[in-house]
């Protein structure tokens, strides 16, 4: 079946009404209250590159994974948005094509996972269809794009991505890339740092691919971006752009961090931040970083290889172990240093502009939030600092949907 045929598919179930099986389990093992409150969304979920096709990846049953579909329906993460990554390579045809092909991994395994799983979750393109599919008792799967490398510098692709059920687009990652520069440049290897002289911020493909998105209706996302390229982008973008996982600089200073002048101005533009619960934007901790990469380094030589890889590595029973004997060590922040952000947060860009993002399997996962299974507890921990459940409301998804109706009205489709 062709890429296109296999959306096309997944569009058509996403639209079936049957509540078969694990749906009608699942609602049934609601919590009396649940069924009446907000739909919970994780706008950042990073899956790997053999997604679905290792058994110990396939995420209809348990898995290593901090997602899979079990882990989301006993934490009542009803949708999460699934990412399809690259790593930033050189801006050369090799290393376009090299992008594009590992795109593919990504996209294939989200199509396996729909096409094997649909009476326990399917394709949200639109925010009706996820809303419709949490009313079936199903759970939604998004397709984000993160570092938009993996268009191979080619607009046409941002078409094939939408067709593919892609509604957000990450312009960049770590590194520049073609599009814009990073909040982590490469300078090891001579990228300007970010906010010197050499910060170009985003250059004119960057802003064809930002067009192109509001044209088909796109979310636009801004995390990893380098504050030029995020002042950039919002100048370029007809439609409130959003941050899918990101923190503020304020109460931590990180370079992945916004500062409170681009938390404001991404609210005035009717945009959304998602607070991130990933442990280095939320706690400075050299102490940890260290002893990762020592335990990293050794995982790959025990392995026979040179360098970590996390898809190769991150699962082995010795990673296991040792970032257990880690987290003794160097315990990971705390979902009260999460809401710390959240409320930072809420009080620079206000209450309808902030809303929520794990990261898991991307690096992301917390003290109280370790994997999707423990969905609640931020939910209990929002409510013991005094959000209303109003509020929890909108920082759930209520904000998100919002901002991605609009982008949807604002687009022209041509």
């Amino acid at each position: 079946m062709t890429p296109i045929a296999r959306v096309a598919t997944f569009a058509a179930l996403t639209l079936c009404a049957a509540l078969p099986g694990h749906a009608a389990q699942r609602q049934a093992a609601q919590h009396p209250v649940e069924r009446d409150l907000p739909i919970t969304i994780d706008t950042h979920v990073d899956i790997p590159f053999s997604y679905m096709r290792e058994p110990r990846f396939d995420v209809g049953k348990p898995t290593p994974l901090l997602v899979d579909l079990g882990k989301m329906e006993r934490g009542g993460l009803d949708a999460a948005f699934f990412v399809v990554w690259v790593p930033q390579g050189p801006l050369t045809a090799a290393g376009y094509a090299k992008a594009v092909d590992q795109a593919e991994q990504k996209y294939d395994g989200i199509g396996r996972m729909l096409m094997q799983y649909p009476d326990r979750i399917r394709l949200a393109t639109t925010p009706e269809q996820l809303l419709a599919n949490h009313r079936a008792g199903l759970l939604s799967a998004t397709i984000e794009i993160e570092n938009s490398y993996s268009l191979g510098h080619d607009i046409r692709r941002l078409d094939a991505a939408f067709d593919r059920g892609a509604r957000s687009v990450g312009l960049v990652h770590v590194g520049n890339n073609d599009l814009c520069s990073s909040s982590l440049p490469d300078t090891k290897h001579g990228e300007p740092a970010m906010n010197s002289a050499g910060d170009a911020g985003m250059s004119d493909f960057g802003r064809a691919v930002v067009k192109r998105a509001n044209q088909l209706g796109m979310l636009v996302d801004i995390s990893h971006a380098s504050d030029a390229c995020v002042r950039d982008a919002l100048e370029a973008s007809t439609a409130p752009i959003y941050a899918s996982h990101s923190g503020a600089r304020a109460v931590l200073d990180h370079p992945r961090n916004l500062p409170d002048d681009l938390l404001r101005a991404i609210a005035a533009k009717g945009g959304v931040i998602d607070a991130v619960a990933y442990k280095e934007f939320l706690k400075h901790d050299p102490g940890r970083e260290a002893a990762e990469k020592k335990l990293q380094d050794a995982i790959a030589k025990q392995s026979g290889h040179t360098e970590y890889d996390s898809d190769r590595d991150d699962y082995l029973p010795a990673m296991d172990k040792g970032m257990v004997e880690i987290q003794k060590q160097y315990p990971l922040p705390t979902l009260d240093d999460y809401v710390n952000q959240i409320q930072h947060m809420v009080k620079v860009a206000g209450i309808d502009h902030v809303g929520i993002a794990s990261d898991f399997d991307g690096g992301g996962g917390i003290t109280g939030w370790a994997d999707a299974s423990q969905t609640r507890n931020v939910t209990a921990a929002l409510r013991k600092r005094g959000f209303s459940d109003t509020d929890i409301a909108k920082l759930w998804g209520g904000n998100l949907l919002r901002v991605w109706r609009e982008v949807e009205r604002d687009a022209d489709h041509h």
